[in-house]
């Protein structure tokens, strides 16, 4: 996504500066400026130079809304990925792990048994989630 991004700032700041140049009132007088152009106006700022003709403010809002969606877009899935990635382990897993412990039960610490508990706890409560009912787990009690 990032290098996707990239070549569009560039593209997109080219196109700006191409559109641009023939016109006298513009700020924006080099590729570097559109540039510039490009990361201010993207990043909600408020600093970007108004382009000055018709065409070139409809690259810049083109480009706006695009780079807008693929770098937020890319920060808020990288951060939701990376917190969602213990949720999403193989089922297999999360049994064996569940029965070595209840083998183990014996050998369990207190905070031990309580932290299995809680883990059984947030999977019930998971499962029901995703068919909405109201079930008991294990150890008796009620979750929603």
């Amino acid at each position: 996504m990032m290098f996707l991004l990239v070549v569009f700032w560039m593209v997109f700041a080219g196109m700006l500066y191409v559109s641009e140049r023939a016109s006298e009132s513009t700020e924006i007088t080099s590729y570097g400026d559109a540039l510039y152009w490009g990361v201010a106006a993207f990043s909600t700022a408020g600093i970007a130079d108004t382009p000055s003709s018709g065409i070139s403010k409809i690259i810049g809002g083109v480009w706006i809304i695009i780079g807008s969606v693929l770098f937020f877009g890319a920060i808020v899935a990288s951060v939701t990925a990376y917190f969602m990635r213990p949720l999403h382990r193989p089922v297999h897993q999360i049994v064996d792990a569940i029965e070595y412990n209840l083998e183990q039960l014996e050998d369990l610490t207190v905070d031990e048994l309580d932290l299995l508990r809680k883990q059984l706890n947030l999977i019930v409560r998971l499962q029901n989630a995703d068919i909405g009912c109201v079930s008991s787990n294990p150890f008796g009690q009620i979750v929603v």
